[in-house]
């Protein structure tokens, strides 16, 4: 039986159909990683909008029991020596200790330390009514910048799926090109020198 002839190498537009099926499904490769990622990071800012309104509730609950408190009228009477001095200690820690537990901004704890529209004079009862009220103002503009954060991931992932969904339909239809080049008479020939139960363990 004569030695069949060396498949014939794939013409220049062959070769150029090929190396872009697989530049392609190289491309679809990156975007799927690219697609998980964002989608993971739209599910975690998901997560977060949902603990932003939990924080939001908490403090909009505390805020209606200060105002409920500061309903009573307090009792005038004449201060102590000191007592405004007292007064304004207490006001400082609390904002300072609500800012450090990120229950207010520094912005706000830096109005606080300045007197801007806060009366350090004021009844601890008074303060921590106005202290509730700025902490469920802070827990409202985040839950407001995490829902602003959400959609913007959400745009993104959905940008990242459409372009994986048209970089695996282009890589499809270029190795269906790819791989309906017409076949050598040689690899015709080797082929046909399998039968079907004779095709290697390794094919």
């Amino acid at each position: 039986m004569a030695v069949p002839r060396r498949a014939a190498a794939p013409s220049p537009a062959e070769a150029e159909s090929i190396r872009y099926a697989e530049e392609v499904s190289v491309a679809a490769t990156r975007a799927a990683a690219t697609a998980a990622r964002t989608r993971a990071e739209w599910e975690a800012a998901q997560r977060d909008v949902d603990a932003a309104w939990e924080a939001f509730e908490a403090a909009d609950q505390a805020a209606r029991r200060a105002t409920r408190a500061a309903a009573y009228p307090l009792m005038s009477r004449r201060r102590k020596p000191g007592e405004n001095a007292v007064r304004q200690r207490y006001l400082h820690h609390a904002a300072t200790a609500a800012c450090r537990n990120r229950e207010i901004s520094i912005a706000q704890l830096n109005d606080v330390l300045a007197h801007r529209g806060w009366n350090p004079r004021l009844h601890p009862v008074v303060q921590e009514f106005h202290l509730r009220h700025a902490i469920r103002a802070h827990r409202l503009a985040e839950y407001r910048a995490a829902q602003d954060h959400e959609r913007a991931l959400w745009e993104t992932a959905e940008k990242a799926a459409d372009a994986l969904r048209s970089l695996r339909a282009e890589a499809t239809i270029a190795l269906a090109r790819a791989a309906t080049r017409p076949q050598p008479a040689d690899e015709h020939w080797f082929a046909d020198q399998w039968s079907t139960g004779e095709v290697p363990a390794t094919a």
